[in-house]
Formats: C-alpha cells, sequence, structure tokens
C-alpha cells in the first residue's frame, strides 16, 4: 500500500515537471553550460593546444585587467550608475505603481498598463534609434523643434558626456518602469481592501493611506528587488550603455562599464582570457554582496531575507 502511494504521488506532479522542463532547460542552457568556460581566466589561450588546454596562469589575467588605464572607470561607472538606478527606480516604480492602483476603470488601467509595458519589451536598438531621433545633431526632435522655439544653439549630444548620465538615467527607468509595475502591482492588488476601508472610516488621507499602508505593505518586496539589485550592481544594461551612446569614443568616459569594456576587449582586440576574467571578476562580486546583503537583512529583519 505504502508502495503504491508513493507512485500515485509521484504521478501526480508528471504535468507541473512537464511545465518547468523548458525553463529548467533554457536555465541549464543558459546558466550552467558556460560555467565550464571560466577557466579561461585562468589560463593563457594557446589554440594550437585546444581552447580549454592552455598553460595555468592563475590570477594573471586578472592583473592585466586592473593594471589598465579604464579599470578604475569601467568599475566607477558600473556601481555609480548602478546605485543611482537602484534609488530613482524604486522612487519611480513606486509612484507609478501607487498612481495606477489608484485608476477603477478597467478600460483605462489596461491603457496604461500597456502604454507602461511596451517600452520593456522593446529592443535596446530599437530604442537607441527612438533616442537618436531625438538626439540627432541634424535631424533630432530636440535641436530641430525644442530647442529653436526656445532660440537656443543646437547641442551636439553624442560628443558631450556632460549629458549623458541624465540621459542614460532617464532611458533606463523609461524602459524598466512596466517591469517593476508588474512587480509592485502584483503586491498591492493583494492587500485586503478592508484595511482601506478601515483608513477611510477613521478619516486618514491619501497620503496617510498610502504611508500607513500600502508602503508597509509593500515593504517585501521593495526588499527583495533591492537585494537583487545590489546582487547585479557590478552588472550593467550593455544595450544601454553601448547601442543608446551609438559606440561614440567622445563618451567612453561616462559610459564605459564593465560589460562594454569587456565586449571591446573581446571584439576589438580579440582578449577572450581577458573578457573571461571581466565576468568572473563580475560574478564573484554580485555573488559576495547579496550574501552580505542577506546576512545583514536577516540580523535586521529575518522575515525579509531571501534565503
Amino acid at each position: 500500500m505504502k508502495t503504491k502511494k508513493k507512485k500515485t504521488g509521484w504521478k501526480q506532479f508528471i504535468p507541473l515537471y512537464i511545465m518547468a522542463l523548458p525553463a529548467v532547460t533554457y536555465l541549464i542552457i543558459n546558466n550552467y553550460m558556460p560555467l565550464y568556460g571560466m577557466q579561461l581566466a585562468f589560463r593563457e589561450l594557446d589554440y594550437s593546444k585546444g581552447v580549454f588546454r592552455g598553460d595555468f596562469v592563475g590570477l594573471r589575467n586578472f592583473k592585466f585587467l586592473f593594471a589598465t588605464s579604464d579599470a578604475w572607470i569601467m568599475t566607477r561607472n558600473t556601481i555609480l550608475y548602478n546605485l543611482l538606478f537602484i534609488v530613482v527606480g524604486m522612487v519611480f516604480g513606486l509612484t507609478v505603481a501607487i498612481l495606477f492602483n489608484e485608476v477603477r476603470n478597467k478600460m483605462a488601467r489596461k491603457v496604461y498598463q500597456s502604454a507602461v509595458l511596451i517600452p520593456y519589451f522593446m529592443s535596446m536598438v530599437i530604442v537607441s534609434y527612438l533616442a537618436y531621433s531625438y538626439l540627432s545633431s541634424e535631424t533630432g526632435f530636440i535641436n530641430n523643434t525644442l530647442l529653436k522655439l526656445f532660440g537656443k544653439e543646437a547641442v551636439a549630444w553624442y560628443s558631450e558626456p556632460k549629458y549623458w548620465p541624465y540621459i542614460l538615467t532617464f532611458v533606463n527607468i523609461w524602459k524598466g518602469m512596466g517591469y517593476s509595475l508588474l512587480m509592485y502591482t502584483a503586491r498591492l492588488l493583494a492587500i485586503d481592501a478592508s484595511y482601506y476601508e478601515a483608513a477611510t472610516v477613521d478619516g486618514a488621507t491619501k497620503w496617510q493611506k498610502v504611508r500607513y499602508i500600502t508602503l508597509p505593505m509593500l515593504r517585501p518586496v521593495i526588499i527583495m528587488m533591492t537585494m537583487l539589485s545590489i546582487g547585479r550592481i557590478f552588472y550593467s544594461d550593455f544595450g544601454l550603455f553601448y547601442q543608446i551612446p551609438m559606440g561614440s569614443q567622445s563618451l567612453y568616459s561616462v559610459t564605459t562599464t564593465i560589460d562594454v569594456y569587456s565586449y571591446r576587449a573581446l571584439m576589438k582586440l580579440g582578449d577572450i582570457t581577458m573578457s573571461s576574467a571581466t565576468g568572473v571578476y563580475q560574478s564573484a562580486v554580485g555573488f559576495v554582496l547579496i550574501l552580505t546583503a542577506n546576512t545583514l537583512m536577516r540580523k535586521f529583519s529575518k522575515d525579509d531575507a531571501l534565503f
């Protein structure tokens, strides 16, 4: 009887295993199989011996990575941009989600939700050409319409580094707003409406409802998204920092991140081992950061920790 129960229990989960199979297959191919290539970061590439049979050189590739003149620039840009994106993205994401939650008309909700989600699913290549249609020196909307309207001179946007921290932040928030909206809205819909009804009876204002009901209820999602972002603080959106500036050399000082540098080292210099060292460096630091953040969170609020 016990054996029969075990077989029956296993079989009832077969549909769930089949549903999970595509995602598991993707994870294995995209996330786990490439781990074998991490050894390139610790070897000297020698095609005569085979890609993975070069001489072991230890941390020499990492030494070359940090000895370059761009090491400080790319690390600084990656960390500061991500910190800015975390703070600004959270503020705008929460604001839009809370405002969206106040819309009661179903048709209006669908329209607004679609409008916010569309940029998230757009390719960064398409976004880069949309940005170019605004920023182009000759045909851009800003130079030929807005600046002319106010009697201002045209700006060579792709040659002026000082504007790009603002441009990149705007594009990142605009494109990623849909993801934040989904995450926060999913939690907002789970909040019991009786809390708001009781607050209304007690004479609470809209701001008081947001402050004492909505934000505390959103706290687990805010913490989760912040911690996941901290774990990827040494990563950057390659499309954002390479495609949007159109690879302009004049903007290297403000657009060179670790991912962009790794791509240039691979495609322009053909330095596979240094690119591999960069990837290992990002993964190791990100792993340590997310463990540290989770450990600190467990000390202050164990229930909000990821694991």
